[in-house]
């Protein structure tokens, strides 16, 4: 470290810069210890009936009371537990319209949706199901006059995402939900990305169904919720047992479970406080990066989640960007890490309108809780030198 207390550029790299949280975040350390005795001495199943058993099961309803409560859920029954948003997406996608074929084989989404929702609404062709995916603006904004010339008298589902993925743009879920409500239509939302980060209220946003996952808002990996509306009948993805009221078998994760109530409390108390620190951050980012000649700065410039700055960078391809960066030891992505070793560009910024020549230079750049100043004075001035050196490198320039 240098007189100044400011690490140097080698002791930068060698701390690492992460700035991948959309991705996914580290566990909170106050979460693992509320997971810890689950894993060993309340380690039983929570579907017996010995009184140790239905003590856990306690911890399992009291998980449940928590997520309702900040999603604005009026029942602690209408949580379902997953394995993960995908699961929650799949299910919802799949098992809403399959319980009532009565109303329609008809469902529209966003172009721009997460592929765990995409691909499940195109496998419902196989079962005769329709879709419609309706534009968005040059902001990753759904048009909402399409929206309504979308609807048939067959529409059973509308599924739009809270907010992108790699982009960040915030949907108006509020006004979709209400369209929603008024015709007759399931409204469900992928609010992965949202969740512990923007506040959520399923009753006044007319949600009947919503997906989460724990390891977005610093909980564990492999458990997710999906709020459905009480009173909505959903055909079980997983079957083979009566847990979650028969809408999803298998064992409960109780440690997970356990976790993404406590992650999701945790980022829904310092939320404000949190958001406002990240928000500053993000914002010095964006403006440092758009220093740069020819780069495009992706996504709503206000409507957005407080930690996603997302650039496209003309002229150079955005893998030769992440291994400069890598090397420089900022982690950073081109996109969904759903979608890593996709040699297409991106069909998020496709459908957005950008050509595909320029989304191939895209960088998405996710702050959190531990990004620091001097996180993004190094992630600043070393994409500059990066994207410098590339131009001169390259033969489109």
């Amino acid at each position: 470290m240098n007189d100044n207390n400011k690490l140097t550029d080698k002791e930068m790299k060698e701390k690492g810069v992460y700035l991948d949280h959309a991705a996914t975040t580290y566990v909170d350390p106050a979460v693992i210890q509320e997971m810890l005795p689950y894993f060993n001495e309340e380690f039983y199943n929570p579907s017996s009936l010995y009184t140790p058993a239905r003590e856990v099961a306690d911890m399992v309803t009291q998980a449940r009371k928590t997520v309702a409560k900040w999603i604005g859920a009026k029942y602690p029954e209408e949580i379902i537990f997953t394995g993960g948003g995908s699961e929650s997406d799949n299910l919802a996608i799949t098992g809403i319209p399959l319980a009532y074929p009565e109303r329609g084989k008809h469902i529209i989404t966003l172009p721009i949706e997460h592929h765990a929702v995409l691909h499940a609404v195109e496998g419902m062709e196989s079962r005769g199901y329709e879709f419609t995916k309706v534009p968005v603006d040059g902001y990753g904004i759904i048009d909402m006059d399409a929206l309504k010339k979308a609807i048939r008298p067959d529409t059973v589902l509308i599924t739009v995402m809270m907010a992108n993925n790699e982009v960040g743009s915030i949907q108006p879920v509020e006004e979709i939900g209400k369209i929603a409500k008024e015709r007759g239509i399931f409204f469900h939302t992928d609010a992965v990305q949202a969740a512990g980060s923007l506040p959520i209220d399923v009753e006044k946003m007319n949600i009947d169904a919503l997906s989460m996952s724990a390891h977005k808002f610093y909980g564990p990996k492999g458990v997710g919720a999906l709020y459905l509306k009480k009173g909505i009948k959903i055909n079980p993805l997983i079957k083979g047992g009566g847990q979650e009221r028969g809408r999803r078998a298998g064992t409960h994760n109780t440690p997970g479970i356990v976790g993404l109530a406590k992650a999701l409390d945790l980022a829904y108390t310092s939320m404000e406080e949190t958001n406002e620190r990240i928000m500053k951050l993000r914002d010095k980012l964006i403006k440092g990066v758009m220093e740069l000649p020819d780069v495009i700065f992706n996504g709503h410039p206000t409507l957005r989640l407080p930690n996603n700055a997302n650039f496209c960078f003309k002229y150079i391809e955005s893998e030769a960007i992440l291994l400069h960066l890598d090397f420089m030891g900022i982690m950073a992505s081109s996109g969904s890490a759903c979608s890593a070793g996709s040699e297409d560009p991106s069909h998020v910024l496709a459908a957005m309108g950008i050509p595909p020549e320029i989304a191939r230079g895209s960088i998405r750049m996710t702050l959190g809780k531990g990004t620091a100043v001097e996180d993004i004075d190094y992630t600043i001035s070393s994409i500059k030198k990066i994207i410098e050196k590339l131009r001169l490198m390259s033969p489109l320039v």
